[in-house]
């Protein structure tokens, strides 16, 4: 898992740089925000022309998801107003359901939630400074197919949530949402509405 985020992390570093991000930017971006899906979309939305308000709903957006695990996450986390605010920064989606295989889904091992975390943490920002400084020796991400990164990683966290009938209508009209404002609405919005119509229609 470690590895495999890493390698995401170099993914992301070469397409920040190709957007026009300073490297340096690219890797402070990584250690402080620390959310893949969230920091993908940003760099999608500004790079095809979009602001900082469509980057920032579409990462909000994206990151909501998270607000129930941290319901759960919070019983086990360390006490402590800042020792839980640093622990909070390292729920994850692997780092909270290697939490829930060590505990339980009521209530997931803390300890396993902050060392997976201060894990994927250090391979994310490490794999960021390597493709943010090693990107201009790969050449253009569309040849290396790094360019798919970006809806590749949503394919693959939509996949597993499709097995209930409402999900795949708030998929479905997410889809279809996006693809029908494009040619109509600023870069980044037409992700920003199909986000709010997809959580609309979901349970």
């Amino acid at each position: 898992m470690v590895a495999a985020v890493g390698l995401f992390g170099v993914s992301f570093g070469v397409l920040a740089v190709a957007a026009g991000f300073p490297a340096w930017q690219a890797v402070v971006m990584s250690a402080t925000v620390f959310a893949g899906s969230a920091q993908f979309a940003a760099v999608a939305v500004m790079s095809s022309g979009g602001g900082a308000a469509a980057a920032v709903l579409a990462g909000v957006l994206l990151n909501s998801r998270y607000l129930p695990m941290a319901a759960v996450a919070a019983r086990t986390l360390p006490r402590g107003r800042l020792r839980r605010f640093l622990a909070a920064q390292l729920v994850t989606d692997e780092s909270f359901s290697l939490g829930v295989a060590s505990g339980s889904p009521e209530r997931p091992d803390g300890r396993a939630i902050v060392v997976a975390g201060l894990a994927l943490w250090a391979a994310w920002v490490i794999g960021t400074l390597l493709g943010a400084l090693g990107g201009s020796l790969l050449g253009d991400p569309a040849r290396l197919g790094l360019d798919a990164a970006f809806p590749a990683m949503f394919v693959a966290l939509l996949w597993p949530m499709l097995g209930r009938s409402d999900a795949r209508l708030a998929a479905a009209a997410g889809a279809v949402v996006a693809l029908v404002l494009t040619p109509f609405l600023p870069a980044g919005v037409p992700l920003a509405v199909a986000a709010v119509v997809g959580l609309a229609l979901s349970r």
